[in-house]
Order: structure tokens, then C-alpha cells, then sequence
């Protein structure tokens, strides 16, 4: 298994002879302005363009995968940029039938929703459960989810999307039991409704919960509503005397398992 972390949520996998885009977000830096109306205007970098920061690498190296994962339609996990850079035949998996619907709206002729027991050949790839945020900004926010990916000359790899620590993650480590977990930490928010996805306390708690798992923390610093740093959590798990078990990569960066 061989894991690049792109920017902000996008990665790409190598899995078992087979190579997966995870939520693409591939537009220049700066390329969206900041939204005049709604929560997302209401950022704590709210007067930046999205995204902060540039590729690591070429488009055109990025999208050269086997398959395409979108966990959910939110713009900074799958955005205009994808959708024109992306080949229209290539396979995408969604969350669910709606999410597909609009995404072969959008010209992609092979989408299919993920199941509990999707296999991709010979690689099962099992939605999993996710809660963007806590309270009443969940009503407002939307469907997300994970996968975990399994095969029998792999370790299972878990990729929890846009979540926050809650019951539903701690049952799927306990179902899945899996040895890698990538999770989505820059604690993003807006100045109402707290947190959307893991902070460092969440990323805590699922080290806990998988002690014995290697767990990568993407998301971070490269759209206008992260609040939590790489220096602030790599503080943290050194803190804890976690950081041999907490990988926090820059973008561009990979790792093999």
C-alpha cells in the first residue's frame, strides 16, 4: 500500500495493484473567492480565496488512477476542477444513489454508488458511517461518509472522509479492526457551529480506539476555515507520546505500508 497526501482531503492510494483518487480537489490556488452569503462566509481566514495553497504536483499526475472515491459533493472534496480535468469514462464510486445521479449529471458515464460489499477488482470497498459536525450545524451540512478497503495481500485501510470523533467511528474500528486510518484533522469550523471534522482531541480519541494503528492526518491548512495547524497537532501527539503511532505528512508527501 503506498499513500500521497495531494492537499487538503485528496489523496491518492495504491491498493493492491490499483490506484485510487480520494476526494479531488484540484483547482489552482486562489481560484474560488470566498462565498458572499452562508456559513462558509463566516470563516476565521473568511476573506481568503480558496484553496490557500498550490499542487504538489501536475494534474495530469494526479488523475492517472484506476478509479475515483468521492465521500461527499462538498466543493473542497470534489470541485469544478475535477469535474473538467477528470476523463468522463473513468469509474467513480459515490456515497450514495444522489450523489452518483449528480455526478453523471455532470458528463461521467461509469458512477456507482457504494454498498456494504462493493468489490473493484478484487478490492472490497465498504462505505462507512460519518457525522460532519456536532448539534444543529448538522441539519445544514450534509451526508458524508468513509471507506475501508480490503484485500488479502493488504493491510485494511480506513479512510474516515469528513467527520468528527463520535460513536459510529469508534464501531467501525471495532468492526474493521483496521491497521491504517487516515482521518481529516485540521479541525475545520466557522465562527459559528464548531468543529466539522477531527481536531486534535478527536484524533486522540482514535488512537485510542487503534492503538495499534498507523493513522495519517490530512485536511489541513489549505482551505479558508482550518483552524488546527500541522506544528499545533504534531505539539500535541508529542505531547501525548503518540507521535510514533500519528503521521501529519506535508502535501506531496507519501508513505508505504
Amino acid at each position: 500500500m503506498y499513500i500521497k497526501q495531494i492537499r487538503n482531503a485528496t489523496i491518492v492510494v495504491d491498493y493492491a495493484g490499483k490506484k485510487f483518487l480520494i476526494d479531488p480537489m484540484l483547482a489552482e490556488k486562489g481560484a474560488y473567492p470566498p462565498p458572499e452569503l452562508g456559513p462558509a462566509s463566516n470563516a476565521p481566514q473568511g476573506d481568503q480565496n480558496n484553496p490557500l495553497v498550490s499542487l504538489p504536483t501536475s494534474i495530469e499526475n494526479i488523475i492517472s488512477v484506476d478509479a475515483v472515491i468521492v465521500t461527499h459533493l462538498h466543493s473542497d472534496h470534489w470541485d469544478d476542477a475535477a469535474k473538467a480535468a477528470l476523463p468522463k469514462e473513468i469509474k467513480i464510486f459515490a456515497q450514495n444513489e444522489e450523489d452518483a445521479t449528480e455526478i453523471r449529471n455532470a458528463g461521467f458515464q461509469n458512477v456507482e454508488a457504494l454498498q456494504e460489499d462493493t468489490v473493484f477488482e478484487g478490492i472490497k470497498i465498504i462505505k462507512t458511517k460519518g457525522q460532519h459536525g456536532r448539534g444543529e450545524i448538522l441539519n445544514l451540512i450534509g451526508l458524508v461518509s468513509g471507506v475501508i478497503f480490503k484485500h488479502s495481500t493488504e493491510k485494511t485501510l480506513y479512510v474516515a472522509g469528513d467527520t468528527v470523533w463520535y460513536e459510529g467511528i469508534n464501531e467501525e474500528i471495532d468492526t474493521h479492526k483496521p491497521e491504517i486510518i487516515v482521518v481529516n484533522a485540521g479541525d475545520n469550523q466557522f465562527i459559528q457551529g464548531g468543529s466539522l471534522i477531527m481536531g486534535k482531541d478527536d484524533v486522540y480519541e482514535v488512537n485510542k480506539a487503534a492503538p495499534n494503528a498507523k493513522i495519517i492526518a490530512v485536511h489541513m491548512e489549505a482551505i479558508h476555515h482550518w483552524t488546527l495547524s500541522r506544528e499545533e497537532l504534531k505539539s500535541f501527539i508529542n505531547e501525548k507520546g503518540i507521535s510514533s503511532n500519528i503521521l501529519v505528512p506535508d502535501d506531496g508527501e507519501s508513505y508505504s505500508f
